[in-house]
């Protein structure tokens, strides 16, 4: 993961393109070809009829590495629009994951005690486990995970920020 210096700021880029072959590859391409980190990737199509999908794609950069990677995404033919929630009006971003967890005794009772206050679900439990799931802000879900290493985290699924905005407007 690409380190944050005090000029380096997370932004939140959200892409409204054409639904067909080879759309996700040419915008990921952009990123790596040019050297830029994606440190969340989610995509699903919004619009059945009108055959168009969201990609966001959270990265971390210099205002000017991302007024560049903004850039030249809106150039890509089958792109429709760029909003980046960092710089634009406050939206919403959420994540979710899937966090298993296995012990016994007092670190059982623990992982369920913070899961409570985290208003994380049990999804799945043994003898011997918990799967929990969590929604929130990526923050939210890191704290989560960095309780739960420490009293036997096994494994973690994330699925991504998605975000959108506030208000009566659309992307």
């Amino acid at each position: 993961m690409q380190q944050k210096t005090p000029q380096t700021q997370r932004h939140t880029i959200a892409i409204l393109v054409d639904n067909e072959a080879g759309v996700l590859a040419r915008v990921v391409g952009l990123f790596s070809g040019r050297g830029y980190n994606i440190e969340s990737l989610t995509v699903a199509e919004v619009d059945h009829i009108a055959r168009t999908s969201r990609i966001t794609v959270v990265t971390s950069g210099t205002p000017e590495v991302i007024e560049q990677i903004e850039a030249q995404i809106g150039r890509l033919v089958p792109v429709h629009r760029v909003v980046n929630w960092t710089v634009s009006k406050p939206g919403i971003e959420r994540e979710m994951a899937l966090v298993k967890v296995a012990g016994t005794g007092d670190k059982r009772v623990e992982a369920l005690r913070l899961s409570e206050a985290f208003r994380a679900r049990v999804i799945d439990t043994t003898h011997t486990s918990f799967v929990f799931e969590i929604t929130g802000a990526p923050s939210k879900v890191d704290a989560f995970i960095d309780l739960m290493r420490p009293l036997g985290l096994v494994d973690v699924s994330r699925t991504g920020v998605a975000a959108i905005s506030r208000g009566p407007e659309a992307m």
